[in-house]
């Protein structure tokens, strides 16, 4: 299998450069390439095509947000991650809705950065149980596609999906719940994530809680 071909992107280059080492040293990543900002990220990403990038949100000149944004519309198949010292960053709520397919705070766990990044390339979002109903609450109220069309569109095995999908639970995890093979979970999110016309699953999920498809998991 081929490694994850990674884009590093944080104005600072010492932790950069750190976690530069980690990634080359841990099997099935290589980072390609690195950046300094946004603009460069941007640059670099052309250049380079990485399969993913992992992106802090907060840089001079142009910050993770808006890369993000011209990122996912000249590359609509490369996996972007945020990086954040502070969960309540606004910025990085911005960034998710720009595409981004999840985040993590700087003070990660290599096990759990390694872990969280092969998930997003499978096609797992970068969001923690504990975390999910507060990235999802911050900007579920602000998705805007309206949700009756949606509600009648999706089957009651979708529906199900949905709700576990809420809960930060991984596909193997859904699976699990409902006794469907893991394919089987990944046929049914790609066909919500058509249905409802969002990118990923961080905003499936938002779209779900705000138009009451799934219940708050806080509750």
């Amino acid at each position: 299998m081929k490694p994850i071909r990674v884009l590093l992107v944080d104005d600072h280059s010492l932790f950069r450069q750190g976690l530069c080492s980690l990634l080359s040293k841990e099997p099935g990543f290589d980072v390609v390439g690195e950046a300094q900002d946004g603009l460069d990220a941007i640059a670099k990403a052309k250049e380079l095509k990485p399969d993913l990038v992992l992106m802090d949100v907060s840089m001079p000149r142009c910050d993770g947000v808006e890369a993000a944004r011209r990122l996912r519309q000249s590359f609509p198949g490369m996996k972007i991650v945020m990086l954040t010292i502070l969960e309540s960053d606004k910025k990085l709520f911005e960034a998710i809705k720009a595409g981004a397919h999840g985040y993590m705070q700087k003070n990660v766990k290599p096990e759990l950065l390694f872990r969280t990044l092969r998930g997003v390339f499978s096609g797992e979002a970068a969001i923690s149980r504990a975390t999910a109903a507060k990235i999802m609450n911050e900007f579920a109220d602000q998705a805007r596609h309206g949700g009756s069309a949606a509600r009648e569109e999706l089957t009651e095995r979708e529906l199900g999906v949905l709700q576990l999908l809420t809960h930060g639970m991984t596909n193997k995890e859904i699976g699990q719940k409902l006794h469907l093979a893991e394919n089987t979970i990944k046929n049914h999110l790609k066909n919500i994530l058509d249905k409802l016309q969002v990118e990923n699953r961080v905003q499936a999920a938002a779209l779900a809680l705000r138009e009451g498809l799934a219940h708050d998991p806080t509750e």
